[in-house]
């Protein structure tokens, strides 16, 4: 579909299929602006497509699908809407699993949770910053407490070793995410703005460990939202529980931990 020119900006929505991306989604629909909607599973594009489309003005949505557990997939739609939008006011990185109960690898040869969690948002981030940074936009990452509790093994990030504990994967996975964000702030291009958020009090990608399988999100929604706008105050490189910026976890804020998470990564991505 083509770009409303009424809208205001330009917002890519990761995991709009998911409970939260979907909320969020909406609420970028709500405010008028243009929104990219990127889905997970393309069993559920047909269906997501119609929800989000009952709302949305003509030309204001575009839906895109890509798997990330290949990273193939990441990269063709990083490319494809670089190609489409050379402005992007907003990136809001929703999209995650919880871990699998049992050690599991992509084709790409990765622990699934780091790769679907950490490497793909990564990996479609670093594609789109050329026009997030023509815009001077904004990143949104969407982390976790648990963060707080992960490790970083770099002879083996991902888990062909040792004891397999799905939560310990999740963690290591959202710790990783919430170090690029805080690298992203440091080394990307002036004018960008990059910072992580758990938006609720609780899990919201592991409802094994919580009561809160139905609880509404439409306030973790806005919240993101609302932090995605240009004229919302925030700390760039910030941690933020809700609308609080916290301390993240001791090797979020150790520059030197970071730098060797950025060179493994990047390596990887020019290795593709």
């Amino acid at each position: 579909m083509s770009v409303s020119p009424s809208s205001t900006r330009t917002v890519v929505v990761t995991g709009a299929d998911t409970r939260l991306g979907f909320a969020t989604a909406q609420r970028v629909i709500a405010d008028g602006d243009t929104l990219i909607a990127h889905i997970l599973d393309k069993n559920h594009a047909d269906e997501t497509t119609q929800r989000l489309q009952a709302a949305a003005k003509p030309g204001q949505l575009r839906t895109a699908h890509a798997d990330f557990a290949r990273l193939t997939e990441v990269e063709e739609l990083g490319r494809a809407l670089l190609a489409e939008y050379p402005r992007v006011d907003a990136l809001i990185n929703v999209a995650a699993i919880a871990a699998p109960d049992a050690r599991t690898h992509t084709e790409d040869g990765h622990e699934l949770t780091l790769q679907v969690n950490y490497l793909a948002p990564h990996r479609l981030t670093m594609t789109l910053l050329p026009a997030l940074e023509a815009a001077r936009g904004r990143v949104i990452t969407v982390t976790s407490k648990l963060h707080a509790a992960g490790n970083l093994d770099y002879t083996d990030l991902d888990r062909r070793r040792g004891i397999y504990t799905p939560l310990a994967i999740y963690a290591q996975s959202k710790l990783a995410l919430t170090m690029f964000s805080r690298s992203l702030a440091e080394t990307g291009p002036e004018g960008l703005i990059s910072i992580s958020v758990q938006p609720t009090d609780f899990e919201i990608d592991l409802p094994r460990v919580r009561s809160h399988r139905t609880a509404p999100l439409d306030n973790a929604a806005a919240l993101l939202v609302q932090l995605s706008i240009p004229g919302t105050p925030v700390m760039n490189g910030g941690h933020y529980e809700g609308t609080e910026p916290v301390n993240a976890a001791a090797l979020v804020r150790n520059s030197r931990a970071r730098t060797r998470l950025s060179a493994w990564s990047n390596q990887l991505a020019h290795s593709a």
